[in-house]
């Protein structure tokens, strides 16, 4: 386990931290509820650099048919052999995740002709995306972030930190931190929440928390298995822990700011790693040690 010093640890937050305030701000520009701009058409799609919109929000492999799934500005798409094609309605997914085989939560603004509540609340695929049924909070909340286990769904409306065991009822989370991202185990026996004072750790469903000042700052961080997890900085680089968030291993990096990461474990043990920038869905199939587009 590489250890980083804690001195380096401090430049390094220091030098990202203004990226991660510009992610922070460009989140809460685009989630604003009830904005016009959310009301898309999907005339007006505008890919950048391969990727099928402007902006990704989240990324995801499907176990039951082995894909790739984006969540859009412009809605949901899944990247077949010919390239990403649009699946079910055009929806702004802001908070996406998957809980499991053709099952996806997310939240987000309805776009043009879609007959859906502005913002979404939380709302769930369990056809891979093709519809979409509102669980909560319909016109009131749009999550910015949202993460899914064994234990329920855990979101970050901008404000605040919800959980939900059924999709009806929420209690909420109170981290430490200013949260930004989202995290949770597959058993929600881990949860962490990323921010500019670095990420906080729960490991009792969000009762107490705990910051770890040696912790690298971190964008965006994913689960992979109960212990490990891969996260990103707002610089593009990557590291990985395998102790459930307690301590990290640098490993390569992206070189620009992420927008979305997502990871799973390979036949051969290395963990494919998937982190989506503005110019491009980047991949590393060494457990983060290098990525191709």
């Amino acid at each position: 386990m590489l250890t980083i010093p804690t001195s380096r640890m401090r430049i390094s937050r220091a030098l990202t931290g203004p990226l991660l305030v510009m992610a922070l701000a460009g989140c809460s520009t685009v989630g604003a509820p009830n904005s016009s701009q959310q009301t898309r058409d999907p005339a007006q799609l505008a890919p950048r650099s391969g990727l099928p919109s402007e902006h990704v929000h989240g990324v995801a492999f499907n176990p039951a048919d082995d894909k790739v799934y984006l969540a859009t500005h412009d809605g949901l798409f899944r990247y077949d052999t010919t390239g990403p094609v649009q699946i079910g309605p055009v929806i702004d997914l802001m908070g996406f995740t998957a809980a499991g085989p053709d099952h996806f939560y997310s939240s987000g603004h309805p776009g043009v002709g879609v007959d859906m509540p502005n913002p979404v609340g939380l709302i769930e695929s369990t056809d891979a995306g093709q519809t979409w049924s509102a669980l909560s909070r319909q016109g009131q909340t749009d999550f910015h972030a949202l993460t899914a286990s064994k234990s329920g769904v855990v979101g970050f409306d901008g404000s605040a930190v919800l959980r939900t065991i059924d999709g009806k009822s929420w209690t909420t989370l109170e981290p430490p931190v200013a949260t930004h991202a989202l995290a949770t185990s597959p058993s929600g026996s881990t949860l962490l929440a990323t921010s500019r004072s670095g990420p906080a750790r729960s490991t009792d469903n969000g009762a107490t928390w705990t910051v770890h000042p040696e912790a690298p700052l971190l964008q965006l961080v994913h689960f992979t298995d109960d212990q490990t997890v891969v996260g990103v900085a707002p610089d593009g680089r990557v590291f990985a822990s395998t102790d459930a968030g307690a301590t990290w291993d640098q490993r390569g990096g992206v070189g620009q700011p992420p927008q979305a990461i997502t990871s799973r474990t390979l036949p051969d043990g290395q963990l494919e790693i998937l982190v989506v920038t503005a110019e491009a869905l980047m991949r590393s199939s060494d457990s983060g040690s290098s990525f191709t587009s």
